[in-house]
């Protein structure tokens, strides 16, 4: 069963509805269209407001995800998934405290009836993909998919989701997703050094990220709405996508980091306690611009400290890019940014339009860009695929005690 979140955040007026309708014939537009206009989707489910609806999303997400939905498979057996599967107590046990993900009011056995869906469609996805490893807070992800599209089409998103965006998280060990959180801090020393060499005195590392990054922000976010906003985004978007918004957070509240005691109690306190309040639709246009400004290509390779270097999930999204080889979203985000970028030059002169990462270390507050792009005009959307597939080596992190 599907749930219909609500499909603004914060903004009203005449003037929404209209841009809303436009928006939303723009879409069906591109579902139409012959073939699909995937590029078009891609930007729609980035530009502010995103899908919109629950409605919408069923219909784009699987576009994004390559995922045919006119050829669904069945649902196997439960009493033979649950019986064979060495995860299910574990699994059965993430569920049942997952009651916050449930819309408020919804009644205990309608709710109940979701939890063991969840719990399908978990054991679904592993069974059928035993390289997979399951780790809690994948839940937190699968439930929101489920609360929007329903069972049968949640099983294959995640499927799909989980070879290729989630992949690394469901290794037999940790090191790759410690290897992608530490490009948190790779992130905000080119963007922030000030706040980046404060955290490094503070020693606070970056496990303060890691639910953020596991559950797609699904378990730190109470509404609905800016959690299904979010992944409109990061469906439309690289897998390496989620941190770069979670660098966006943390380089966002710089003020309220420098203020805190310089020590890894209080800044790992302040920076786990993520604010509900977000300004979600500016971060998403600043995350974006980050994206392209520093690609994973070149964040490996400032960040490489020996010459052989590793893939990681970027290599299993291939096939998403032959996918869309056609619309080509990541030429088209390119021109868009080299589009915005000679627009600055008319209006500002050359100078305004010089890279944020030549300003020098002694600057407090490196811009995220420019200008920025606006959430209208779109962010990252696949750009510089190839060149993400190129990884530096993984580092040594203090990462666990």
């Amino acid at each position: 069963m599907a749930r219909q979140s609500p499909s603004r955040n914060g903004v009203g007026g005449h003037d929404f509805d209209v841009k809303k309708k436009r928006k939303v014939a723009e879409i069906y537009r591109a579902l139409n269209s012959d073939p699909i206009d995937v590029a078009k989707l891609r930007r729609m489910a980035i530009s502010e407001g995103g899908l919109l609806t629950d409605e919408i999303r069923s219909k784009v997400w699987p576009k994004l995800l390559s995922v045919n939905t006119d050829d669904l498979p069945p649902l196997p057996a439960r009493k033979e998934l649950r019986e064979d599967s060495k995860d299910y107590q574990q699994v059965l046990l993430d569920v049942r405290r997952s009651l916050r993900r449930f819309p408020p009011g919804m009644p205990d056995d309608q709710r109940e009836g979701l939890q063991e869906e969840l719990i399908d469609i978990i054991l679904h996805v592993l069974k059928c993909n035993p390289q997979l490893h399951y780790y809690q807070g994948y839940h937190d992800i699968v439930v929101t998919f489920l609360l929007v599209v329903g069972d049968r089409l949640a099983t294959a998103l995640v499927e799909k989701l989980s070879t290729h965006h989630l992949r690394d998280f469901m290794d037999p060990t940790m090191d790759n997703t410690k290897h992608i959180l530490n490009y948190l801090m790779h992130i905000i020393d080119q963007v922030n050094p000030e706040m980046h060499d404060f955290m490094q005195s503070a020693e606070v590392g970056t496990i303060f990220a890691l639910s953020w990054l596991i559950t797609w922000f699904g378990h730190v976010l109470s509404d609905f709405r800016h959690v299904v906003r979010l992944y409109d985004f990061f469906l439309a978007c690289h897998p390496l996508m989620p941190i770069y918004f979670a660098a966006v957070i943390v380089l966002h509240r710089e003020q309220e980091v420098l203020d805190c005691e310089c020590d890894m109690a209080s800044v790992h306190h302040l920076l786990s306690q993520i604010p509900q309040d977000l300004p979600y639709e500016s971060l998403i246009s600043k995350a974006g611009d980050l994206f392209v400004q520093l690609p994973p290509s070149k964040l490996a390779k400032e960040a490489a400290q020996a010459a052989q270097a590793e893939r990681t999930a970027a290599s299993t999204f291939k096939d998403f890019e032959l996918a869309s080889v056609q619309q080509r979203p990541d030429t088209v985000l390119r021109q868009r940014f080299r589009d915005r970028l000679r627009g600055e030059e008319r209006l500002r002169g050359e100078e305004r339009t010089k890279s944020i990462l030549t300003k020098p270390r002694t600057n407090r507050f490196v811009k995220l860009a420019v200008m920025g792009l606006t959430v209208a005009l779109g962010a990252a959307a696949l750009a510089v695929v190839r060149s993400a597939l190129e990884w530096a080596p993984k580092f040594e992190l203090q990462f666990f005690p």
